[in-house]
């Protein structure tokens, strides 16, 4: 699943480690939500979403595989 994390991060000048702290989670996870080698939950995808104050589907973009 690609996401749209560190674009946004970058647009709002927000460190790896400050949305890990926000969202509780650590900055590897961040890291490997970014580089695409881990699938957020559901909830984690929300809480990523309400940080950035946009959908789950403004942040996470969805491909299904053919």
């Amino acid at each position: 699943m690609k996401t749209r994390i560190a674009e946004l991060r970058k647009e709002r000048r927000i460190s790896q480690e400050e949305l890990a702290l926000a969202v509780k989670v650590t900055r590897q996870t961040i890291i490997s939500i970014e580089k695409e080698k881990y699938t957020a939950s559901l909830q984690l995808a929300y809480k990523i979403s309400q940080y950035f104050g946009l959908s789950i589907e403004e942040v996470f973009i969805f491909e299904e595989e053919e």
